[in-house]
């Protein structure tokens, strides 16, 4: 009789312990998916903000015609993409022709005095502060998810289960690199 209760003990302390790996692996991917539908509002926003921003631009710098294709077609590439990897691509690139809108922008001081001008400005400053903590919190909640199902024993029945590892929101390797500065 006791060793009846001693098997059915074990088997029930199996069966929660397999109840609360699982019930806690989904729990950490939905807070994975959450996490990056943060970096998708962001984004979002900030893709909103675009148009303004090119609107306010286009009457002082028609002769920069380029420098605003390119913006549009980097904002155009950010709202195709889908998953983190293209997403973080697609964000590098328009970060990139973002800096040269504003660099082009240094050249005329109308356009840096002009009201509307500076208000999408503070707001694209501000949405790109938000894309960088939700890229972070993102990559955070994916080293936790990954750290989780890669885990003895957990490796054995995440894998067993279908959990896979989630991409991390990674910068490009050109923004990884040193930065230079000269005087």
């Amino acid at each position: 009789m006791n060793s009846t209760w001693l098997i059915v003990g074990t088997i029930a302390l199996i069966t929660f312990y397999l109840l609360f790996l699982y019930n806690s692996l989904v729990a950490a991917r939905v807070r994975v998916l959450e996490a990056f539908s943060h970096i998708d509002v962001q984004l979002k926003r900030r893709i909103d903000l675009i148009p303004n921003l090119i609107e306010s631009v286009k009457g002082y710098v028609k002769h920069e015609k380029e420098v605003l294709e390119n913006v549009t077609k980097a904002r155009t590439s950010l709202m195709k993409a889908k998953s983190p990897a293209e997403k973080a691509e697609s964000d590098n690139m328009l970060t990139d022709t973002l800096k040269s809108l504003f660099a082009v922008a240094e050249n005329y001081p109308n356009l840096k005095a002009n009201e509307n001008f500076l208000r999408l400005s503070d707001e694209l400053s501000d949405t790109e502060n938000k894309i960088a903590y939700a890229r972070q919190f993102y990559n955070s909640t994916v080293m936790d998810f990954n750290t989780k199902i890669q885990i003895f024993p957990n490796v054995i029945i995440s894998g067993m289960l279908g959990f896979k590892s989630a991409e991390f929101f990674q910068n490009s390797e050109r923004e990884k690199g040193p930065v230079k500065v000269s005087f």
